[in-house]
């Protein structure tokens, strides 16, 4: 058996997670760390497919000041409105005092992209009352649960958190 089985949705445990479907029913603000504003990277290609479809988005990333258009915040404490989901485009070592953050701002969901796990992470979330989704991609989600793959962000065809 995985050791993840049953403990998060997750990539890895290949489980058909239906708390993920009812998590992008439920909220709609998503704060993206690490979102890039380069159009090869996954995060650009999430944010772009979650913006169009009525997603608000907040880019945090303290090299830019806008991304997609968008007022890009340096931390999640400068969002000066509710955020819901803290979608994380970090390496999994960065991944703590983002959940920190996340808890001190009252977020209700920790999403961590393919390829990020953190378990002391995702078990502090969960502590503080979050949700926790892990190595899960927020758009593959949506389009698996709403809208084809075939229609993903830029139509890319692309499903991979490896850069391009």
């Amino acid at each position: 058996m995985n050791k993840y089985m049953g403990k998060f949705a997750g990539i890895e445990t290949g489980n058909f997670s239906l708390s993920t479907r009812d998590i992008l029913l439920k909220y709609k603000n998503i704060a993206m760390v690490g979102l890039s504003p380069e159009p090869s990277r996954p995060s650009y290609r999430a944010a772009i497919h979650m913006k169009s479809q009525g997603y608000k988005i907040f880019p945090v990333n303290p090299n830019y000041e806008e991304i997609l258009g968008l007022r890009c915040y340096k931390s999640l404490k400068d969002i000066p409105e509710p955020v819901e989901i803290v979608d994380i485009f970090r390496k999994p070592e960065d991944v703590p005092p983002i959940v920190e953050e996340a808890i001190a701002i009252g977020a209700k969901v920790i999403w961590m992209q393919l390829g990020i796990i953190n378990e002391e992470a995702a078990k502090r979330a969960r502590e503080a009352g979050l949700e926790v989704v892990m190595d899960r991609c927020v758009k593959i989600e949506h389009c698996r649960f709403f809208q084809g793959l075939n229609l993903v962000g830029l139509n890319t065809g692309v499903i991979t958190s490896r850069k391009i």
